[in-house]
């Protein structure tokens, strides 16, 4: 298939890597292992997205989309309905709210909150079955994929967030597979989705990193809609002399190369998506898994605790910003206070990052003495964000250390089926009730078979119908 260019520059028939995008999305066969990836992925971030739904930045995105309320589209956790573009503004939005959806550490990026909330909205618009919802969320979970490994580490150090970035474009090519476009029309969302792509890491720690995710949802959901409609956009969107890669700084331009196994090779399967078990920026989970490993393992305390010193590679301190947080936003991406709570309490959960943990003297006082180096050696070997080095100086002399390479919930240490269960109705329960959190964890064990998702969407309001 030959994509051309719309517009006054003329027609143009070589093959693109957006027409090779545009025939993957169109014609791929996830295989098994691909669509139990998916629909995990499913799971978790319809379970972060009910928890995040009464978050501050959910409740401001929500006010807005209420002010033109209407549509066939659940806003979940909530009594407002909307249109797909709202709802999937919404839903992502709050799927980020908490840090606590999934990451990727090819893509840079929090995949699932765009696909899941934009998939989701476009779905209950249109009747889908669950299966076609599965397949769709692993076409965009690729195309993000491929971008990330050619853009990154360079698009994100200089300061994008991968999330909104590559999402908006990812969420834009599984809503085109869902709403079963041509291979034409697929070019084209994904092209205007190019266009609409932004998003700033300045940002991390206010209430605009989880707006990214919405934002990216919606404009996947738009440029779909719109590329339905007839809008025409370039077939050299992506890598054209003034395109994507160009614009936003990729570390290098061959995508071509990198879209040629598309459909033959997962990096859904190989690389796997990883599952947050600690609701906090995935830099910090390495340290927090070694830190709480220690702590159980040798039984101190916080006030057995001299100093900690923590090696990272040498992304994490672009990420954690935050030496002295001021809000539980910003604890999130501060790797003093991370650590200092998780010695202190012995857990991270939702609960550690509200505004009384900040004033709590018993982690205040450990958080100066919380150092974080960057160590060159890591994060060679292994993907950004991964590693970790902790030392625990005890009063008493003894020094405790531990590495990381990991942490649970990443593929190599997947979350167990009962971990998932329990996060998941841990985080519905605090919008919907305890038996609407079953109900919804029974559809989504169930998701592949499902004839209808607005079957699964009914029973995560808070007025199901």
């Amino acid at each position: 298939m030959n994509v051309e260019r719309s517009g006054p520059s003329g027609a143009g028939h070589s093959r693109t890597p957006l027409s090779t995008i545009a025939t993957f999305v169109a014609a791929a066969s996830p295989p098994p292992a691909a669509r139990r990836a998916a629909a995990v992925a499913f799971l978790d971030t319809v379970g972060v997205s009910l928890a995040g739904s009464s978050e501050p930045a959910s409740r401001a995105v929500q006010g807005v989309i209420e002010q033109d309320a209407g549509g066939p589209c659940t806003v979940l956790g909530t009594t407002l309905r909307a249109t797909s573009a709202g709802a999937a503004l919404a839903n992502g939005t709050a799927a980020h709210a908490l840090d606590y959806d999934d990451m990727c550490f090819v893509s840079l990026a929090h995949p699932s909150a765009p696909l899941v909330a934009a998939l989701l909205a476009a779905g209950e618009m249109n009747g889908a079955p669950g299966g076609r919802l599965v397949d769709a969320y692993v076409v965009g979970f690729e195309i993000e994929a491929r971008l990330g490994r050619v853009m990154n580490p360079r698009h994100y150090q200089r300061g994008w967030h991968c999330t909104s970035t590559l999402g908006a474009i990812g969420s834009a090519g599984a809503v085109a597979r869902l709403l079963q476009l041509d291979e034409s029309a697929i070019a084209h969302a994904i092209a205007i989705a190019a266009s609409e792509a932004s998003g700033l890491k300045e940002n991390f720690g206010t209430m605009v990193k989880p707006l990214h995710a919405g934002l990216a949802a919606r404009d996947g959901v738009l440029a779909a809609l719109l590329a339905r409609s007839g809008l025409t956009a370039s077939d050299r969107a992506l890598d054209g002399p003034q395109g994507f890669l160009r614009a936003m700084d990729s570390e290098r331009d061959d995508l071509d190369r990198e879209c040629s196994d598309l459909g033959s090779r997962w990096e859904i399967a190989e690389t796997g998506i990883t599952v947050k078990l600690y609701p906090s920026c995935a830099a910090t989970h390495p340290t927090l898994d070694a830190i709480l490993g220690l702590r159980a393992r040798e039984g101190f305390a916080a006030s057995d605790v001299d100093r900690i010193d923590v090696d990272v590679d040498a992304i994490t301190p672009t990420v954690l910003i935050y030496d002295n947080p001021a809000s539980g936003l910003e604890a999130k991406f501060s790797m003093p206070f991370c650590a200092a709570a998780a010695i202190v309490e012995g857990h991270v959960g939702v609960d550690t990052f509200e505004t009384s943990r900040l004033r709590d003297p018993r982690i205040t006082s450990l958080m100066s003495r919380v150092k974080m180096t960057v160590d060159p050696t890591l994060g060679v070997q292994a993907p950004a964000l991964t590693q970790a080095r902790v030392r625990v100086h005890l009063r008493n002399g003894r020094t405790l250390s531990q590495a990381a390479d990991g942490a649970r919930g990443y593929p190599d240490h997947p979350a167990s089926d009962g971990e998932l269960d329990t996060k998941f109705l841990s985080c519905a329960t605090r919008t919907i009730s305890t038996s609407l959190a079953h109900r919804a964890l029974a559809l989504l064990h169930g998701l592949e078979t499902l004839d209808d998702v607005r079957g699964l969407a009914a029973v995560c309001r808070t007025d199901p119908e």
